[in-house]
């Protein structure tokens, strides 16, 4: 009956609306208005953007293969894909694209848009492009045939000391469980007896690939996760005898931009007692999307069902206020003292549960850690954000990193013993000040000194990024990072490891 009855409105204003309309654009605004009533995160993607929203997922798309950024209307490379098209010519961080295939490419016509038009493209076909290198007037001329760019699910694993690991996921995607096989071996090669697995501010991705993850921590036959909906029966996933890591100490690092499946595996290594969990109340995002795909190509993400951790917690906090309301969560969080105090947070008894081994944990949206650390404001400044806001730091080390990359890369042919050395000069800071002053950024003395660490603990990852790769950005940054500090603290004590989880 419902279903006749939009046809029906359709049809009317088809055939007898006094204006001309376009009854596709009306039809999708229906249903963006109709989906909008039933929850927060069921969704239409129209068929042009399909592609685009699947791709962090799948984890590859085709075009040249750099990361970039628009400084001054133009096309910077910030890293070039490691082993992809353009790699392997030679384009470095720092480039700029002055032409694509013969025609200017700079100005206010290049936007992101734009980029994604004229360098991606099936693999096979060719571009061309003249890149301006440093202080060198002559152009050169690239001739790139574009290929399957790799999207990378971790952004770092390395060794933090002689024994313990690091892992930073970004996502839940496609690859991640080969890529997470391949650190973890790689780990475990160099000694590994623990590991600190960062997921904040990693959104989620694919429900199979949180399993599989979860899988590698679990003995066998342990419940990783359930779901269950009006519609949908109660569904388990169990694990397998087949976990790489299932015996050595493990912390996991989560905030309130770790969501979905991120907080399936989190959930699940806290209601086993597997590890301990630390850092800030997770996202809470616990309804599961089913794609159901439209005649016209188009997709309808529809919620059919919700998460449940091992203990039968529901991890989706409520919604009841309407679409809007819970996306000012966050801000009502930080208004409500919560991102600082761990006391400001309140769970009633009746969403009490227990761990194996009886340890009392909340559902009602979300996963709260065994330790929580308040976010860290020390670096915080008008003038810090001011200088991420206008990209100096992007500007100033791209340029920096271009002008002394082979300078560097001879006295450190280690990247230790850059990370160990090197330091950030007072005529470095005074040229940060000259880009910083360009781009028209006020610089106050006070509020420098506050984040003087801080600025010049990005402005030397950064060079880092440009000169390495971007693994060795988070070697760089994590040495002044409290949270992972503390779970060095805890990961290097078995007593209060083993503490927290009885």
């Amino acid at each position: 009956m419902n279903a006749q009855k939009m046809g029906t409105v359709l049809y009317l204003i088809e055939n007898y609306y006094t204006d001309t309309v376009n009854l596709d654009k009306v039809t999708e605004n229906a249903i963006i208005a109709a989906l909008k009533e039933l929850d927060p995160h069921s969704a239409y993607i129209s068929r042009k953007d399909v592609e685009k929203a699947n791709e962090p997922l799948v984890g590859s798309f085709e075009g040249i293969g750099v990361t970039f950024q628009l400084i001054r209307d133009t096309i910077t490379v910030i890293s070039p894909v490691p082993g992809g098209p353009s790699d392997k010519l030679g384009i470095m961080a720092g480039d700029q694209f002055i032409k694509i295939d013969g025609e200017d490419a700079f100005g206010k016509k290049v936007d992101n848009e734009y980029v994604q038009k004229h360098l991606r493209g099936k693999k096979g076909t060719k571009v061309t492009v003249s890149v301006k290198r440093g202080k060198s007037p002559e152009l050169l001329d690239y001739e790139i045939i574009r290929d399957k760019i790799p999207l990378n699910s971790i952004n770092a694993a390395f060794m933090m000391d002689k024994k313990v690991g690091y892992i930073k996921l970004d996502r839940f995607a496609q690859e991640s469980t080969n890529e997470f096989k391949n650190a973890l071996e790689k780990l475990q090669s160099q000694g590994m007896k623990s590991l600190i697995l960062d997921l904040r501010s990693n959104t989620g991705g694919y429900l199979n690939t949180a399993i599989e993850l979860v899988d590698q921590f679990l003995k066998a036959d342990q419940l990783i996760v359930y779901t269950e909906g009006t519609h949908s029966p109660r569904q388990e996933w169990k694990s397998s005898d087949k976990g790489m890591y299932t015996e050595g100490r493990l912390v996991v690092l989560i905030d309130e931009g770790s969501a979905s499946a991120s907080e399936i595996l989190s959930g699940a290594i806290q209601d086993h007692d597997r590890g301990v969990i630390i850092g800030r109340r997770s996202f809470g995002k616990g309804l599961v999307q089913r794609p159901f795909n439209l005649p016209d190509g188009a997709q309808v993400r529809l919620t059919t069902s919700r998460y449940h951790t091992p203990s039968g917690r529901c991890i989706q906090r409520p919604y009841e206020g309407g679409t809007e309301d819970y996306y000012k969560e966050m801000t009502k969080r930080l208004e409500h003292g919560e991102y600082f105090h761990a006391d400001s947070i309140h769970f009633p008894d009746s969403l009490r549960y227990k761990t194996d081994k009886g340890r009392i944990v909340y559902g009602g949206g979300g996963i709260m850690p065994d330790i929580f650390m308040p976010i860290d404001t020390s670096y915080d400044s008008k003038l810090y954000t001011n200088l991420v806001r206008k990209s100096v730091f992007n500007r100033y080390t791209v340029d920096y990193a271009m002008e002394y990359r082979n300078k560097l890369k001879a006295e450190y042919p280690d990247f230790s013993q850059f990370n160990k050395n090197f330091e950030i000069s007072d005529k470095m800071m005074e040229d940060f000040k000259a880009v910083a002053a360009k781009e028209k950024v006020e610089w106050n003395e006070e509020q420098y000194q506050r984040s003087e660490k801080y600025i010049k603990l990005q402005i030397k990852a950064l060079i880092a990024r440009n000169v390495w790769e971007m693994q060795q950005y988070y070697e760089v940054t994590l040495t002044e990072d409290p949270t992972i500090k503390k779970a060095l603290e805890v990961i290097g004590n078995e007593k209060t490891y083993r503490t927290l989880l009885k």
